[in-house]
């Protein structure tokens, strides 16, 4: 049993595949294939069914049939009907207002269900976005500690030879090479978090199991943005997905009411029947005339006299969340606009720290050259310059780090207005 689990880990190893993408690429599956967004779609199309359903008393319907019976004595009726060897009954509402409300709901409700698949769709985008970016992090983070590494294992090395010939105490040996360990573990744990990352992203993207996506390290143009804290708010209010779906449950509501309260309204529908009668069932004994074909075509009229209480009970439940959604759409708004103008304060501090990182790495370059120079000129020893790599090294980490932030801020800032998903079409 044991060798068997082994054997189906190695088989399920070698089936995973490392798929490398681009940030478009990824987001752009993700919006497709993605299971939350495959069953938000489905709900969708779900919606749009019922709204056939919804419209389906207006349908004219046709059925035909038999009431073929023997008589004896008076014709009397099969099934509500005459006895009959063919007959065919129609039917259809013309004016139903109850119906045409839950009609009108049914739409609105359809809408509603495509405002939740939007939504869905932005929220795995940046979820994509989140994962992609934090990889593609990781992988640069991962390379530096194993340029951090050579850089220590070569500042190890000379450490060694100057002990050897007396020019070092040997607890600089351990010191160097305790130094080494460090960035030996730290690689090493860049690498398991960065397959670790690239695996959920697989995930998200709805990969197979044990695949993992990896970031294609391209340079990206910076997304368009809004040029001050109001005009973030204002796209964020004409265009977010929460506020929209609260106007449309506002609409279903309200479509609710109105058919509930249509119900003492009058309803008219047509009818038509059709009937091939027999001369066996005794027509002619009991009718002073005698026709095998008949048919008649009208319409009904149904007014309604007392519908008890449960009508109005409806309406007034729905009117009640009519107001709750009010109150809810108020309050979605005024946060909507507070976290537009917070991610645009979000995405200026993030340009700040990454201009501080990047003067920061600057300097730290700059460190590394001049310490080059006095180490040609003999007045600076590798062991120096290593620990300025290392400190530029460090700074990058910094650099990346702080770039992701910001690119994140922006991309969360487009989420908010409702621009996200246009920015990878």
């Amino acid at each position: 049993m044991f060798r068997m689990s082994l054997a189906l880990a190695a088989a399920a190893s070698l089936a995973a595949e490392v798929h490398t993408m681009t940030l478009a690429e990824a987001v752009r599956r993700a919006v497709e294939q993605n299971p939350d967004v495959v069953m938000a779609r489905i709900d969708e199309q779900k919606a749009a069914h019922q709204v056939t359903l919804a419209r389906d008393p207006f349908i004219p319907k046709v059925f035909a049939g038999s009431g073929m019976a023997y008589t004896h004595g008076i014709p009397l009726s099969v099934g509500g009907s005459v006895p009959s060897i063919v007959q065919a009954q129609a039917f259809a509402s013309i004016v139903d207002r109850p119906a045409s409300f839950r009609l009108a709901q049914a739409r609105e409700s359809a809408n509603s269900a495509g405002l939740d698949a939007d939504a869905k769709r932005d929220e795995v985008a940046l979820r994509t976005v989140e994962l992609y970016l934090r990889a593609e992090r990781l992988a640069r983070e991962t390379q530096l500690a194993r340029a951090q590494t050579e850089g220590l294992e070569r500042v190890a090395a000379a450490v060694r030879l100057r002990v050897e010939e007396g020019r070092e105490l040997p607890v600089e040996v351990k010191r160097a090479e305790l130094d080494l360990a460090r960035v030996r573990q730290r690689a090493s744990a860049y690498g398991l978090d960065l397959e670790g990352v690239e695996t959920a992203l697989a995930s998200v993207l709805g990969l197979p199991a044990g695949d993992r996506v990896g970031a294609a390290g391209e340079e990206r143009p910076r997304p368009s943005l809004p040029d001050t804290e109001d005009a973030a708010a204002q796209a964020a209010l004409e265009d977010n997905a929460g506020i929209r779906k609260i106007e449309s449950a506002l609409a279903v509501k309200g479509w609710d009411v109105k058919a509930a309260r249509a119900e003492r309204l009058p309803k008219l529908n047509l009818i038509g029947q059709y009937a091939l009668l027999g001369r066996f069932n005794n027509y002619e004994d009991f009718y002073r005339t005698f026709q095998r074909h008949n048919g008649q075509i009208g319409v009904s009229f149904e007014v309604p006299l007392y519908t008890g209480r449960a009508a109005g009970a409806r309406a007034a439940q729905a009117e009640l969340d009519v107001q709750r959604l009010r109150s809810e759409l108020e309050s979605a708004r005024t946060r909507v606009a507070g976290d537009a103008r917070g991610g645009f304060r979000d995405v200026r501090k993030a340009e700040a720290a990454a201009e501080v990182a990047r003067l920061d790495l600057d300097l730290a370059r700059e460190d590394v050259g001049v310490l080059l120079a006095r180490m040609e000129e003999g007045r600076a020893s590798l062991r120096d310059v290593e620990a300025a790599r290392y400190l530029e090294n460090e700074k990058w980490i910094a650099f990346h780090a702080a770039r992701q932030q910001l690119e994140l801020a922006r991309y969360s800032l487009l989420r908010q207005t409702g621009a996200l998903l246009a920015q990878f079409r």
